[in-house]
């Protein structure tokens, strides 16, 4: 690799606020904020509002509102054979 081009690549902390989840991995994002983890370092950190910790989607908890008896009269309104 090319020196002085490359973003620094390092291990950061995710935090998800939703889900109170935290996470290290390893990222080149910038960031001003750092957190002590519990293995006494302290790293950068990048605060997330979701993540797969939370989202309806991953999580099984997705609300569905099914209206079927409005779409079946929609349907029937908009195809009724003409007399």
């Amino acid at each position: 690799m090319q020196e002085g081009i490359h973003p620094k690549y390092r291990d950061v902390v995710f935090h998800d606020t939703a889900a109170n989840e935290k996470w290290i991995t390893r990222s080149t994002l910038s960031t001003n904020r750092t957190i002590k983890m519990e293995d006494g370092q302290e790293y950068p950190l990048v605060v997330l509002e979701i993540s797969s910790a939370s989202h309806p989607f991953y999580t099984g908890k997705q609300q569905r509102i099914l209206d079927t008896a409005g779409r079946v009269e929609r349907f029937n309104k908009r195809y009724a054979k003409k007399a």
